[in-house]
């Protein structure tokens, strides 16, 4: 039996997550490109939710796995071909040696989940693909989606799971999902208890923040502007992941 329209769910959830808790569409983090990602996310964390407990010291935030989206996150949508400056990125995460994402020190830290790429047969080729551009070098697996399940955002226990089983983390908030979308990869996040980063230029450096990114369609338009809307207009934050909050 196919699973159920996962676009359809997924518009679905947005939708009931706008109307009960607007701000969970929220990401946690936003930045231009993966290629501004912090090589220490808990840190920058930490700062923005130093006062989210009642704590005098803050709690830390360790972050020891990357969820990581391909189209226009890495790639140009529908493409496999990582721009230089992504791809240096993901050598530099691979490589430095503080990095806590190392392939040598965390070799299971950095996963793609992607809803073209390992999510169905038919995008096999693209999977070869990108690992002839410079995965395989990297050490950076694409996840395969079990069959019968959903894709994004529904798929965050069956990634949870494959990074429990090989000892990477103990709970979801020790998980960030970088991303473009916030219907697909922040929702994701929100749904599995993990922290949320939204690439909010895509692959695209540089964009005017006047304008919107090039090439939206008219969801990926919404969800702008409804993030604009709900940070600016209605001063809403994403709430921290309860995990970290219970901890």
């Amino acid at each position: 039996m196919n699973p159920p329209n996962t676009n359809l769910r997924a518009f679905n959830l947005a939708v009931s997550t706008l109307l009960k808790s607007p701000a969970q569409f929220l990401p946690h983090l936003t930045i231009p490109t993966i290629t501004h990602l912090p090589e220490q996310i808990g840190p920058v964390l930490e700062s923005t939710y130093a006062n989210t407990t009642s704590q005098e010291k803050p709690k830390p935030i360790t972050i020891k796995a990357l969820i990581l989206d391909k189209d226009a996150t890495l790639c140009a949508p529908k493409t496999t071909t990582f721009p230089p400056q992504i791809l240096a990125k993901l050598n530099h995460l691979r490589t430095s040696p503080t990095s806590p994402f190392n392939k040598t020190t965390a070799p299971d830290s950095i996963l793609i989940v992607s809803n073209r790429a390992g999510s169905h047969p038919t995008y096999d080729a693209e999977i070869s693909a990108l690992e002839k551009n410079g995965l395989q070098g990297l050490g950076i697996p694409i996840f395969r989606l079990p069959q019968g399940s959903a894709k994004k955002p529904f798929c965050g226990a069956e990634v949870l799971a494959w990074f429990r089983e090989r000892g990477v983390v103990k709970g979801p908030e020790e998980i960030a999902v970088v991303g473009d979308r916030l219907g697909t990869d922040v929702l994701m996040a929100k749904e599995m208890g993990a922290w949320s980063i939204w690439c909010k230029d895509g692959v695209t450096e540089g964009v005017d923040p006047r304008r919107e990114r090039e090439g939206l369609n008219i969801l990926e338009k919404m969800e702008a502007w409804v993030e604009r809307y709900l940070r600016e207009s209605r001063g809403l934050k994403a709430p921290a992941p309860k995990g970290w909050l219970d901890q």
